[in-house]
C-alpha cells in the first residue's frame, strides 16, 4: 500500500474554552501513533498507510466523545496516488 496524506480538521461542538483541550488530546494520540504529521492552524496532516490513517481518524472521533463532547464534525481530505505521495514533495521547497 502506498503512502498517502490525510488531513483532518476536528471541530468539537463544545464551548469555545473546551475546543483546544479536546483538539490537543487528538494531536497527542496522533503523535503517539508514530506516523509523520504536521499541525497547521486549521488542520493536521498525516502521512502513512491509508488504513492506519483512517483508524486514527476514527480514534480521533472516539477521543472527542470520551472527552465529553456530544457531537464532533470533521473535514477529512485524502491525497492518494498509486506510487504514493509525501508531504515533503508538496511543501519541501517551502521549509527552511
Amino acid at each position: 500500500m502506498p503512502r498517502v496524506n490525510v488531513s483532518l480538521q476536528i471541530i468539537p461542538c463544545v464551548e469555545e474554552e473546551k475546543i483546544y483541550p479536546t483538539v490537543d488530546k487528538v494531536i497527542e494520540m496522533i503523535e503517539a501513533s508514530g506516523v509523520d504529521y504536521e499541525v497547521g492552524p486549521m488542520e493536521t496532516t498525516m502521512e502513512g498507510e491509508y488504513d492506519k490513517l483512517m483508524d486514527l481518524v476514527k480514534r480521533a472521533h472516539e477521543i472527542c466523545i470520551e472527552s465529553g463532547v456530544s457531537r464532533v464534525c470533521s473535514v477529512i481530505k485524502v491525497d492518494y496516488k498509486a506510487e504514493g505521495v509525501t508531504m515533503n514533495e508538496k511543501i519541501g521547497k517551502y521549509r527552511k
